[in-house]
């Protein structure tokens, strides 16, 4: 019981809309919680599973993809400290199995809350509800930018925008970055190497330089064309 409480002070320090709860509804939260520690690479949760539970990630990272008939992967989302997944909390809402898949990107510290007691969270504890709600529906509003993003940006205007935002040094794979954007490593690299060679970036093992961000902005804004035409997916 005393690693329960000491894993429900963490998820209140991580879901601050855990406060609050009527001393019931906290006894049973604490009593069913349950604390896993999970390596990097090892799968959270995966397609067509059953959603026995509600994860919420107290540290590191979880990558969320979907595989695609193509037999790439589609990076949608990643679930950082104090998030709540959409993919599992629309399971729980309702009664359709896992629709992607989860891996952790890192070492991840995941607390699980077992369906009965998340349903009463719902329906009992107004400022966790909201939160889940909340970002429900950023994450929709995020995924709706994605699939606008599949089906009508150029993959040059991709690429330069999965590569601002993130400092002067991208520590990223071809393949890391390929899979984010659900399209082949060849393309990938066939883009990058023209990035390079119009001095935006410089290729290195395992990371890629920023030299020009300001070319970058201007490709993901669709001001300058990279390549003319390749509209690769």
């Amino acid at each position: 019981m005393e690693q329960n409480e000491e894993a429900m002070q963490q998820l209140r320090n991580a879901m601050p809309s855990l406060a609050g709860m009527s001393p019931a509804l906290e006894q049973e939260v604490t009593h069913n919680l349950r604390l896993m520690k999970v390596p990097a690479g090892t799968p959270v949760f995966s397609e067509r599973e059953p959603c026995n539970g509600f994860p919420i990630v107290l540290s590191g990272r979880v990558r969320v993809s979907k595989a695609l008939e193509s037999g790439r992967e589609l990076s949608l989302y990643e679930v950082t400290p104090g998030e709540s997944c959409v993919i599992s909390t629309s399971c729980m809402l309702g009664t359709a199995p896992y629709g992607a898949r989860g891996e952790c990107a890192t070492d991840a510290e995941i607390a699980l809350i077992p369906r009965g007691t998340f349903d009463r969270l719902i329906a009992e504890h107004r400022p966790f509800r909201e939160e889940v709600l909340q970002v429900f529906a950023d994450r929709i509003l995020q995924l709706m930018e994605l699939v606008e993003s599949i089906g009508f940006q150029r993959l040059d205007r991709r690429l330069a925008a999965a590569l601002l935002g993130k400092g002067a040094k991208v520590s990223a794979s071809h393949q890391e970055i390929a899979e984010q954007l659900g399209v082949s490593r060849e393309s990938v690299s066939r883009l990058l190497k023209q990035f390079e060679q119009g001095g935006c970036v410089h290729l290195g093992r395992g990371a890629i330089e920023i030299v020009d961000p300001a070319a970058l902005r201007r490709i993901a804004a669709g001001e300058a064309m990279v390549i003319g035409g390749d509209r690769s997916h």
